[in-house]
């Protein structure tokens, strides 16, 4: 039973929209100014509508991705603005020397929203990212930690059960994998499914990455509910309770998002 967002381009941009308008800007915002003349690099940016409200600001924006057809779609969602030269939107790796050449320095802000979990070699992107960083620039990483119950995206998949039972991602691959297959998912959603669960990241060792990175949280929030989650399930976004975002590991089962500053 895959959601709407999953079928729907514009109904995905514009959720992707509102949820920064209200969540990832204001938190981007309490570490660093947010205006006119900030220059921000979204990696993974999809349709492009986390950039949206950067753009509103005065932001000069370029959102990058490696799926082509995602990022035609961003240059018809955002048509006007490119046109008026507020954003680009670019298919090509960030490791790619043009890439680099071009852009080595240049943003204040990185966001990556819903990104890392499906990034391979974590320590080695992250270090990366630090070189389109200005002096004093700062990330942003929205993701689901790995053991809550849907950090495996199964909510990606068509059949109904498959979609809405909690947990079952962190069984062994073979019994994860054979699961999918009984439930009939489509190949490709499996090989996407297995792909996170080769990339899964945990709050514990994203912190490990961001310090061996010689990089330090600015920020932080962890959140019961994930604010995107109005969206998928109709449920009202909610911090998670204070002291559990201090137990490690028991936090990673019970929290559905965190959100992290680092520069």
């Amino acid at each position: 039973m895959a959601l709407k967002q999953h079928t729907n381009d514009r109904v995905r941009f514009e959720q992707q929209v509102d949820n920064s308008l209200t969540y990832v800007l204001p938190f981007i915002e309490k570490t660093h100014t947010i205006g006119a003349g900030t220059s921000v690099l979204e990696v993974g940016t999809a349709e492009g509508g986390v950039l949206q409200p950067f753009i509103n600001r005065g932001c000069k924006c370029v959102g990058v991705d490696l799926a082509p057809a995602r990022i035609d779609l961003a240059n018809e969602f955002l048509a006007a603005e490119v046109a008026a030269g507020k954003v680009e939107f670019l298919c090509q790796n960030i490791y790619d020397d043009a890439f680099i050449a071009r852009f080595r320095t240049q943003f204040d802000v990185i966001i990556l929203k819903d990104v890392i979990e499906h990034v391979p070699q974590q320590q080695q992107f992250i270090t990366h990212l630090k070189t389109f960083l200005k002096p004093g620039g700062q990330i942003f990483f929205g993701f689901p930690p790995w053991y809550m119950p849907f950090g495996g995206h199964q909510q990606v998949c068509y059949k109904k059960w498959a979609s809405v039972l909690p947990w079952y991602h962190v069984l062994p691959r073979f019994m994860y994998r054979g699961l999918l297959k009984m439930a009939g998912e489509h190949p490709s959603i499996i090989q996407e499914l297995m792909e996170i669960k080769d990339t899964q990241i945990t709050i514990e060792r994203f912190e490990r990455i961001v310090k061996a990175s010689g990089l330090k949280v600015m920020h932080k929030e962890h959140y019961l509910i994930n604010p995107i989650y109005k969206f998928k399930f109709g449920l009202q976004p909610r911090r998670q309770w204070a002291p559990i975002t201090w137990i490690p590991y028991l936090r990673d089962f019970v929290t559905t998002c965190v959100y992290y500053t680092v520069g």
